[in-house]
């Protein structure tokens, strides 16, 4: 039977192999950086950009993290060891231009190349997180910036709820809620974040309980506040995207102006008996909320689910759509609904797109943020008297 030494000369025979200064060379060109280390190892120390795929799970992992078989690979370990087999399996896999590093990062380190202490998730985080971190178009760095990212929700009522616990469950690294609402008992039927032991609490506390026991990563910030002009500008600044639960005109074009004026983007969701919609609003990028309705509607014309009733799972629905516009926002990907409205039936089961175009003369996003006026718009949906 062979040695191991006498195996791993074989198999070196058998691959490419470069020294540490032909490495750089490469790497310089373009080459991707595959490092095969435990994490542990890799934790301490990487060579900047590096992807890393332990070698135990490198035949699972690599297709799906390193998709171009014909794209350059400098492959490395510690010593050169690892990095000489895992670079004889890439090529069993169909990966055509690959090279292990002789020396490893331990001789890279040496010779004073640039390397750095990467920032790394936990064993626990790694572990709560591994089905992201699978995907290629989220992984490690993907959910940095999930933990990274600060989200508000505008009410924790029955669109916010579902989309707090999604973005709770993602790794949202802040959450804010703002509602200055108290837990009914009729709020059950549709507001999952809260409970029958809840009733009379404050809904931002109720909601902070519910997510923090979901994730202890996630740093929730309770905004118990009425919304309005005096105060919008300074609640929304700092958060990187803004989910929209609102369930009224005025405080509709209030979060639009906002939104326009900071150029934060904003998911709206709006749901009425057994239909719900949902579209982004990315300020300068597409439509803004008065691109779509110039002017709200009569309050005769226009109840509110307390009026006019919703089916208790369908916010459940929009709130879950919000959840993931938000989340394609933060990592950048995918097509949000910047430009266009989803549409979702609940009696015909059957979503509808319309696209919906910047209106060249709004009177919010065609001109300068800086003339933006915030005010409050209560006075334009109060209900016309009758004769």
């Amino acid at each position: 039977m062979a040695s191991f030494r006498e195996l791993l000369n074989a198999t070196k025979g058998r691959i490419r192999e470069v020294d540490t200064a032909g490495a750089e060379a490469a790497i310089a060109e373009g080459a991707v950086v595959l490092d095969v280390r435990e994490p542990d190892e890799y934790a301490q120390g990487a060579l900047p950009g590096a992807v890393h795929i332990a070698r135990g799970n490198l035949e699972s992992q690599v297709e799906n993290r390193l998709v171009e078989r014909d794209a350059p690979i400098v492959v490395h370990c510690a010593g050169g060891t690892r990095s000489a087999f895992a670079a004889e399996t890439l090529g069993h896999l169909g990966y055509t231009n690959v090279v292990s590093m002789a020396g490893g990062f331990n001789r890279w380190k040496d010779e004073g190349r640039a390397w750095s202490t990467p920032r790394v998730l936990s064993a626990e985080q790694r572990n709560r997180y591994q089905r992201h971190l699978l995907l290629p178009e989220v992984g490690e760095a993907g959910q940095q910036r999930l933990l990274d990212a600060k989200v508000l929700l505008l009410g924790a009522g029955g669109l916010g709820s579902p989309a707090a616990l999604y973005l709770a469950a993602a790794g949202v690294g802040t959450l804010g809620i703002i509602d200055m609402d108290v837990v009914d008992e009729s709020n059950l039927q549709r507001q999952i974040l809260h409970n029958m032991d809840r009733i009379g609490e404050r809904k931002v506390d109720s909601a902070k309980k519910t997510l923090t026991a979901i994730n202890p990563d996630v740093d929730v910030v309770a905004h118990d506040v009425r919304l309005g002009a005096d105060n919008v500008l300074d609640v929304f600044r700092g958060y990187d995207v803004i989910v929209d639960g609102t369930d009224n005109f005025p405080t509709r074009y209030l979060v639009n102006d906002a939104s326009l004026k900071l150029r934060v983007p904003v998911v709206h969701g709006s749901i009425f008996r057994f239909e719900g919609q949902a579209t982004v609003f990315h300020p300068y990028v597409g439509p803004c909320y008065r691109c779509l309705i110039p002017e709200p509607p009569p309050a005769e014309l226009a109840p509110s689910c307390a009026e006019a009733g919703v089916l208790g799972v369908l916010p459940g629905i929009i709130g879950s759509i919000q959840a993931m516009e938000a989340i394609k926002m933060v990592l950048g990907l995918g097509e949000t609904l910047t430009g266009r409205l989803l549409a979702y039936d609940a009696m015909d089961e059957s979503f509808r797109t319309f696209k919906v175009p910047r209106d060249p003369s709004c009177p919010a996003c065609s001109i300068d943020p800086d003339d933006l006026v915030i005010a409050e718009y209560d006075e334009l949906c109060m209900p016309h008297p009758r004769g």
